[in-house]
């Protein structure tokens, strides 16, 4: 399979979308911070509005859930696994996230924040004061690089350094250094804090700040502070499954299923900015934490926190917090947070409206544009019915 390039990745993860819906130590844990709790009936079914779309679409399946006031009310699957295998895919497998990490990356860096282990204007010169950068790189912020504001490049081929990343050489902590090494030794792409540049390379030297400070792989830490308090316990990082089985969904290209392996996902030097699996339950608890703090119901950070997260930066010309894009909606009532992953095998899209104090969520086995227009159209199925309920 053809090794895609860091700029085909995620390459609708800044905000969505095609149809309707689109114009688009560390610190202590809080024991208030429970993931939401379980409905008092069971989620409804979405099977039934997921297949329409999944056949019009012509992908191997789709899973989707909906949030609403807290509790997850509706849960449901359609489709397969694997293309050409009569395997179901269900609501209990576990689905890519891609770029939607990237909201998990800067939910965890604010619970460092909190602790005082970092602060938002931490610079790359403190944060990494052994390492040898140019002058340009020295007073990028934590939170330029979670606002995708850094200058930090959209792809890593310069130098060679996307190749040598896929070779996966070393721990992946030990390769995110050799990212930050490969970007910090060059120019910025453009000048810190001036310019809008989507880049999973900002994210993942954000993430390896957080390793490097906390003296824990960015794959625990996140578990430890977000997956483990939320009651998340799906995850895992890269394409789900064993190679060779049909035991959880594979990603596709086209109508080619990806085994689970080096070419089933992208190298964990960018893990935080794209590389999380888990089910759709699961995404659905990290999702509502943020719904819920939109609808004055914080959980697991302080309100100033979440504030802070879902702020688009002054003056900025695309509207995109950290790790989540910020538009109005008409359907909404106002605002809304959204982000969508794929990392070219797989797609998945998320909208929360606190007007509405609604979210969906759906998960797609298969990347490309059809694949996006699918996620899409699905999502839009599912907002429209759940709003008609409540009429």
């Amino acid at each position: 399979m053809r090794r895609p390039r860091t700029s085909e990745l995620f390459l609708a993860g800044i905000v969505l979308v095609a149809s309707s819906l689109a114009v688009g130590a560390v610190p202590r844990q809080d024991p208030s911070a429970t993931a939401p709790s379980k409905p008092k009936l069971a989620p409804r079914d979405l099977a039934p509005l997921l297949k329409p779309s999944r056949e019009k679409g012509g992908v191997p399946g789709l899973v989707a859930a909906i949030v609403r006031g807290g509790e997850l009310v509706a849960l449901g699957a359609d489709g397969v696994r694997k293309h050409g295998d009569p395997t179901p895919i269900t609501v209990n497998d576990c689905m890519h996230l891609g770029s939607c990490t990237k909201a998990m990356t800067a939910t965890l860096a604010a619970r460092c924040v909190e602790a005082g282990k970092l602060r938002w204007d931490s610079k790359l010169s403190e944060l990494f004061p052994g390492v040898d950068m140019l002058p340009a790189w020295r007073d990028v912020t934590l939170e330029l690089l979670l606002t995708n504001r850094a200058g930090a490049p959209e792809n890593l081929d310069a130098g060679g350094l996307w190749r040598r990343l896929w070779k996966r050489e070393g721990t992946p902590t030990e390769q995110r250094r050799e990212l930050l090494l490969g970007v910090v030794q060059r120019e910025p792409a453009a000048p810190p804090g001036t310019k809008f540049l989507y880049s999973n390379a900002g994210f993942a030297i954000a993430g390896h700040a957080l390793e490097t400070f906390a003296e824990k792989p960015w794959e625990e830490l996140v578990q430890a502070e977000l997956f483990t308090p939320l009651g998340i316990t799906t995850a895992g990082f890269g394409a789900p499954g064993t190679k060779g089985k049909v035991d959880e969904p594979l990603g596709h290209v086209g109508d080619h299923p990806i085994d689970v392996g080096p070419e089933g996902d992208n190298p964990p030097a960018i893990g935080p900015a794209g590389i999380v699996h888990m089910s759709i339950a699961d995404w659905a608890k990290f999702v509502a934490l943020h719904l819920d703090a939109e609808c004055g119901r914080p959980r697991l950070l302080a309100k100033e926190s979440f504030a802070k997260l879902h702020a688009v930066p002054a003056n900025a010309e695309r509207r995109y917090a950290m790790g989540w894009g910020v538009e109005r909606r008409e359907w909404a009532g106002g605002e809304v947070l959204t982000h969508s992953g794929s990392n070219t095998m797989w797609f998945c899209v998320t909208w929360i409206a606190p007007k509405k104090d609604l979210a969906v969520l759906v998960c797609c086995n298969a990347g490309g544009d059809d694949a996006a227009k699918c996620v899409d159209g699905a999502a839009w199925a599912l907002i429209q019915d759940e709003l008609a309920r409540t009429k």
